[in-house]
C-alpha cells in the first residue's frame, strides 16, 4: 500500500528538523564550565584527498542564552570525527583540520586593538591532536554578540577502495564571565608560520638584509601546494603550504615577524599544525640560543598519517620578549617515493597584558 503523499512530506521535514537541530543543538555540561557541540554536514568519502583537497564546508554560529555585551571565555576546543549518525566514532585518518575563526576587524573595534593585534584564527586541530584544553584558569575572552566561523575539511590519504560518510564533531568549551568563581587571565592567539621562498633574491621574511646565522638557512626556493602566500615589503613571495621532496627536509625560518609580539609576556599553550611526513617542529629563541619547544611528531604503523603530536600547556608559562628573534624549525621526512604537501606551524596562547574587563564592559554597553 503506498503512504499517502502528506505522511511522506512530513516524514521528511522530521528528518530534515532533527538533521538541522544535531547540527546546531548544543550540549551544556554541568558546573561553570558549559559545553557547546555542532557537527558538520556529512562528507562523502570515495577517494584519495590529500591535505587542504578533500571535501569541506563553513557555518556559524553564537553561544546561545549570552547577551550581546556579555563577555565570554573560551577555555577549550575539540574535534573528533564521527559516522553520518554524528555519535559514532569513525577513524581520525579521515581528520584534515577544524577550524575556528572570528571576525577580526569587528573584534579589534570592540576591544580597541590597533590593526597589528592577533589574527582572526582562534584554533586549528588536526591529525595528531584533536582537543585544546587551556591551563585552569586561563580563557580567550569574546563577546556574545561575536560570531564563531567554524570550517571543516577531511581527507584521505590510505583507503581507495572503500566509501565513508563521516562529519566533524566539535565542542567548544566556554565559560559566562558572571558565571566566574574568580577572574580568568586572557589569552591571544599569535601564530609562528614555517615559510619557504617561491619568488624573491632570498628567502628571508620580512628582512632587508638578511643574516643566515639569525634569519636561519631558508633561502632555498620553494614550490607551493596551494595559494597559501605571503608577501613582504621587499618584493618577496612565499608560501606556507610547501611541496617536499623525497627524503630529509629541514627549514629554518624567523618568525619574529609573525608572532608581533606588542610586549614581553608568556606562552601558556602551544598548539601544533603539521602534515603528514613530519618529524618534528621546534621554536627558539635566537637572541639567546634555547629551544623554548619541541614537538616530535608520532606516525601511524605502515599508514600514512599523524598519530600523535606534542603540545604545550602551562599555568606558569615560557617568557617571551618583544625585542628577541624567534625562529621556527621543521623537519620532513618523505619517505614515499613522489612529492608530498607539507605545512609548519605552532599556534602560541599568550598571555594579554592589557586585558581590561571592566573598560570593555563600559565601553559596549555604551555602544
Amino acid at each position: 500500500m503506498k503512504k499517502p503523499l502528506f505522511i511522506i512530506i512530513s516524514l521528511a521535514v522530521i528528518v530534515a528538523i532533527g538533521a538541522y537541530a544535531l547540527f546546531l543543538s548544543p550540549k551544556v555540561s554541568g558546573g561553570i564550565e558549559k559545553e557547546y557541540t555542532l557537527v558538520s554536514p556529512i562528507y562523502h568519502v570515495d577517494k584519495i584527498y590529500k591535505s587542504m583537497m578533500g571535501p569541506s564546508s563553513v557555518s556559524n554560529f553564537k553561544f546561545p542564552g549570552v547577551e550581546d555585551n556579555e563577555i565570554v571565555w573560551i577555555t577549550g576546543f575539540k574535534a573528533v570525527m564521527v559516522g553520518e549518525d554524528g555519535k559514532t566514532p569513525v577513524s581520525q585518518e579521515f581528520m584534515c583540520h577544524s577550524n575556528l575563526d572570528i571576525d577580526i576587524k569587528r573584534h579589534r573595534k570592540l576591544v580597541g586593538w590597533d590593526k597589528t593585534r592577533t589574527s582572526s584564527r582562534l584554533f586549528t586541530l588536526s591529525q595528531g591532536q584533536y582537543e585544546i584544553e587551556f591551563p585552569e584558569g586561563y580563557g580567550i575572552p569574546l563577546f556574545g554578540k561575536e560570531k564563531l566561523k567554524l570550517a571543516t575539511q577531511v581527507l584521505n590519504l590510505n583507503d581507495e577502495d572503500n566509501k565513508h560518510n563521516v562529519r566533524h564533531q566539535i565542542t567548544v568549551k566556554y565559560i559566562r564571565d558572571k558565571d566566574a568563581k574568580e577572574p580568568l587571565k586572557p589569552l591571544l592567539q599569535t601564530g609562528a608560520v614555517g615559510v619557504k621562498l617561491i619568488d624573491g633574491k632570498d628567502g628571508y621574511f620580512g628582512h632587508e638584509n638578511p643574516n643566515e646565522d639569525i634569519h636561519g638557512s631558508s633561502c632555498l626556493a620553494g614550490v607551493s601546494a596551494s595559494g597559501h602566500q605571503y608577501n613582504d615589503k621587499f618584493g618577496r613571495t612565499f608560501t606556507g603550504h610547501w611541496v617536499v621532496e623525497p627524503g630529509i627536509e629541514k627549514n629554518k625560518t624567523n618568525v619574529t615577524k609573525f608572532i608581533r609580539l606588542p610586549y614581553d609576556t608568556s606562552i601558556h599553550y602551544i598548539a601544533v599544525h603539521l602534515h603528514p611526513f613530519a618529524e618534528s617542529l621546534k621554536l627558539v629563541d635566537i637572541t639567546t640560543g634555547e629551544t623554548l619547544f619541541k614537538s616530535k611528531v608520532r606516525a601511524p604503523e605502515n599508514r600514512i598519517g599523524i598519530e600523535f603530536v606534542d603540545f604545550f600547556e602551562s599555568k606558569e608559562g615560557i617568557p617571551v620578549y618583544k625585542d628577541h628573534q624567534y625562529q621556527l624549525i621543521s623537519v620532513y621526512n618523505n619517505t614515499s617515493d613522489e612529492p608530498q604537501d607539507s605545512m609548519a606551524v605552532m599556534y602560541l596562547y599568550i598571555l594579554d597584558k592589557e586585558f581590561n574587563r571592566d573598560l570593555l564592559v563600559s565601553r559596549n554597553n555604551d555602544n
